[in-house]
Protein backbone atom coordinates (compact mmCIF):
# COMPACT_ATOMS: atom_id res chain seq x y z
CA UNK A 1 0.00 0.00 0.00
CA UNK A 2 1.24 3.48 -0.83
CA UNK A 3 2.02 5.92 1.89
CA UNK A 4 0.05 9.10 2.44
CA UNK A 5 2.61 11.31 0.70
CA UNK A 6 2.52 9.17 -2.48
CA UNK A 7 -1.28 9.24 -2.53
CA UNK A 8 -1.27 13.03 -2.12
CA UNK A 9 1.15 13.29 -5.05
CA UNK A 10 -1.06 11.02 -7.19
CA UNK A 11 -4.09 13.14 -6.30
CA UNK A 12 -2.29 16.37 -7.19
CA UNK A 13 -1.19 14.92 -10.52
CA UNK A 14 -4.69 13.64 -11.36
CA UNK A 15 -6.24 16.99 -10.40
CA UNK A 16 -3.70 18.81 -12.57
CA UNK A 17 -4.48 16.56 -15.56
CA UNK A 18 -8.19 17.08 -15.01
CA UNK A 19 -7.77 20.86 -14.84
CA UNK A 20 -5.79 20.80 -18.08
CA UNK A 21 -8.49 18.77 -19.82
CA UNK A 22 -11.24 21.03 -18.49
CA UNK A 23 -9.34 24.06 -19.75
CA UNK A 24 -8.97 22.51 -23.21
CA UNK A 25 -12.71 21.73 -23.30
CA UNK A 26 -13.63 25.38 -22.74
CA UNK A 27 -13.05 26.43 -26.33
CA UNK A 28 -16.60 26.81 -27.67
CA UNK A 29 -17.46 26.40 -31.33
CA UNK A 30 -19.85 29.06 -32.55
CA UNK A 31 -22.56 27.70 -34.85
CA UNK A 32 -24.15 31.10 -35.36
CA UNK A 33 -24.20 34.55 -33.83
CA UNK A 34 -26.61 33.39 -31.09
CA UNK A 35 -25.69 29.77 -30.42
CA UNK A 36 -22.53 28.45 -28.82
CA UNK A 37 -21.94 24.71 -28.80
CA UNK A 38 -19.34 23.13 -26.56
CA UNK A 39 -18.21 19.85 -28.04
CA UNK A 40 -16.62 17.51 -25.47
CA UNK A 41 -13.61 15.68 -26.80
CA UNK A 42 -12.14 14.16 -23.63
CA UNK A 43 -15.28 13.10 -21.79
CA UNK A 44 -14.23 9.55 -20.95
CA UNK A 45 -10.77 10.60 -19.80
CA UNK A 46 -12.25 13.40 -17.68
CA UNK A 47 -14.73 10.97 -16.08
CA UNK A 48 -11.93 8.54 -15.34
CA UNK A 49 -9.80 11.26 -13.74
CA UNK A 50 -12.75 12.49 -11.65
CA UNK A 51 -13.32 8.96 -10.38
CA UNK A 52 -9.62 8.53 -9.62
CA UNK A 53 -9.54 11.82 -7.69
CA UNK A 54 -12.62 10.80 -5.74
CA UNK A 55 -11.13 7.43 -4.82
CA UNK A 56 -7.83 9.00 -3.77
CA UNK A 57 -9.66 11.54 -1.58
CA UNK A 58 -11.60 8.71 0.09
CA UNK A 59 -8.35 6.84 0.78
CA UNK A 60 -6.75 9.97 2.26
CA UNK A 61 -9.80 10.62 4.45
CA UNK A 62 -9.69 7.05 5.72
CA UNK A 63 -5.98 7.34 6.46
CA UNK A 64 -6.53 10.59 8.35
CA UNK A 65 -9.43 9.07 10.31
CA UNK A 66 -7.28 6.09 11.31
CA UNK A 67 -4.57 8.45 12.57
CA UNK A 68 -6.96 10.05 15.07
Amino acid sequence: MSNKHEIEEELAQAESQLATLCQSEQHPVADSAETVTIQPTCGEQMTSLREECSQLRIILEAMEASED
